[in-house]
């Protein structure tokens, strides 16, 4: 049994997290026993939904902005309209807010400042303290998926990114179906995840760096690769 898997995305081989996508894709086929492809789609290329029909999940990666944010949208609501298995990590979490945001509150204006700084709505916002090239202690919150695929409630992740959720929009956003399941030290949320999907799940933070360290494969990545076999 196989997969295939849509990395959205710009590729960028001086990217770190671009680097350790790859060989954590690879650790999660050998641990599973099956086989992973994997291909990289600009979000240029990504006009109509049927750019997207070959993949069994996809995986909105970081490095914004992307050069067609709309293409990127539409990935994320594809997986989240389809049920398809949907990974965001730094960049891949903001815009799954933004898309839930449009999308499913139906706020038109909702945006991301890094792509529009004067927008009315934004959604994602400047961290108010940059997380570039640092390495920080994550709570999982109890009775989530992450929380039980990574097994403890502490984890320590590295983070390249300067926007996040934008806290005057949190409660708003954040009710449900759309909850946050992790938080830092400061309270701000650093992962979110999708009620009633068989798997939908972001993060500020980078779990594909972890491949970058040695020779493990973040739990998350794990159990999005498993979901996108089932």
């Amino acid at each position: 049994m196989s997969c295939n898997i849509g990395l959205i995305g710009e590729f960028d081989p001086s990217t770190p997290a671009h680097q350790g996508i790859p060989p954590s894709l690879e650790r999660a086929s050998k641990k599973l026993g099956k086989t992973v492809r994997y291909e990289w789609v600009p979000t240029t290329e990504i006009t109509t939904v049927k750019r997207l029909w070959a993949y069994d999940g996809i995986w909105c990666t970081p490095a914004t902005p992307y050069h067609n944010m709309e293409g990127a949208l539409l990935a994320i609501n594809w997986a989240r309209e389809r049920h398809v298995p949907f990974l965001g990590t730094c960049g891949g979490f903001q815009h799954a807010i933004v898309e839930f945001a449009r999308h499913v509150l139906g706020w038109e204006d909702a945006d991301h400042a890094e792509s529009n700084p004067g927008a009315t709505r934004a959604v994602i916002a400047p961290l108010s303290c940059a997380l570039v090239e640092t390495t920080e202690s994550v709570s999982l919150f109890p009775d989530t998926m992450i929380f039980r695929e990574y097994g403890v409630s502490e984890i320590l992740e590295g983070y390249r990114c300067r926007y996040g959720l934008n806290p005057d929009f949190r409660q708003a956003l954040l009710k449900g179906p759309m909850r946050a399941s992790a938080d830092d030290q400061t309270g701000e949320v650093r992962a979110i995840e999708l009620d009633n999907h068989p798997f939908f799940a972001a993060t500020l933070f980078q779990p594909e760096r972890q491949a970058l360290r040695g020779d493990e494969v973040s739990p998350l990545i794990t159990a999005f690769v498993r979901a996108c076999i089932g």
